[in-house]
């Protein structure tokens, strides 16, 4: 039997209000792009809202959210089986609009066969596109004491990750690769003595291996970079985050483009003009978080492509 796993979006109505914002002259012929379309909560949104000539481009790595995308029986909408780092694919200055909903999604947490949760015992295996690339376990099982550290340093922000990767590397040495999401939790929970109050121990380490077997803040910075190419003047760039690694990348990424640059070697030059207008910032309303708890760390992030001066 098929178990449908449960989402709820984060953010769904604000973050498609900020995306379409006051479509204007041409919004008939718009494209907006959502850059992860998960289980579809926004996507369908968007196209409830948007004009008939209008065209939704949805990108998502996950094989079971691709099968969600197709139950959507709409001409206006497509779906790229690939990551968002191929946003720059798209024709220059031909978006409307960019949403990037980062993290995440409840089914692939709750799913024990994916291996993302340290809550169900499952294969350790973590990757978002389950067709390519090396797992969680695969990538544990020949990784050094220093490499693991750095990924659990660098990535979970985790002070303990010199003592994990010892560990892991201890059991590995004696008993063999590690293969499930409760041996690692083990792992970790006998090496990291203090922790937060209500916060799991293995919960920095998990996240930490997450991004990295995903390459997920590699991908945030190209799909940022391409927004800027892709998006036409006064196109909407919406992205919602839900750690701080990702935020930090967000917020100096509409920092840097939302002034102008002048060049020091030639001080009466024209600046360069600014590329980004910063418009707001908005978190979960105290109702969505008590409804949804996994909102909680969100906060969203809207700027506006200028117009660029020839």
């Amino acid at each position: 039997m098929t178990t449908h796993w449960q989402h709820t979006t984060v953010l769904l109505t604000e973050a498609v209000d900020a995306l379409l914002g006051s479509a204007g002259e041409g919004a008939q012929k718009n494209t907006y792009v959502d850059a992860t379309f998960g289980r579809g909560g926004h996507s369908r949104l968007i196209l409830s809202r948007i004009p008939e000539g209008a065209q939704l481009i949805a990108f998502d790595k996950d094989v079971e959210a691709i099968a969600e995308a197709a139950q959507i029986k709409d001409a206006r909408f497509s779906i790229r089986h690939e990551g968002f780092r191929h946003l720059g694919e798209l024709p220059a200055g031909s978006i409307a609009g960019v949403l990037m909903d980062l993290g995440i999604s409840s089914p692939q947490i709750d799913n024990p066969d994916r291996g993302f949760s340290f809550r169900f015992d499952g294969p350790l295996d973590m990757r978002m596109d389950t067709t390519r690339g090396q797992s969680v376990a695969e990538w544990l099982a020949s990784a050094s004491v220093d490499q693991i550290t750095e990924v659990v340093r660098d990535y979970g922000e985790e002070r303990f990750a010199f003592p994990i990767a010892k560990a892991i590397v201890a059991r590995r040495q004696e008993r063999g690769p590690i293969s499930s999401t409760a041996d690692l939790a083990g792992i970790v929970a006998s090496t990291v003595k203090t922790r937060e109050p209500g916060k799991d121990p293995a919960t920095r380490t998990f996240q930490a291996l997450r991004i990295f077997i995903n390459a997920e803040l590699e991908e945030l910075e190209q799909a940022l970079e391409a927004s800027l190419e892709v998006l036409q003047p006064g196109g909407r760039l919406v992205v919602i985050s839900f750690h701080s690694l990702e935020d930090r990348i967000v917020k100096q990424f509409i920092a840097k483009h939302s002034k102008e640059v002048y060049d020091r070697r030639a001080p009466f030059a024209v600046p360069q003009p600014m590329k980004l207008k910063s418009l707001e910032r908005i978190r979960p309303s105290d109702a969505e978080v008590a409804g949804n708890p996994r909102s909680r760390s969100a906060i969203m992030r809207v700027a506006e492509r200028t117009a660029v001066l020839a």
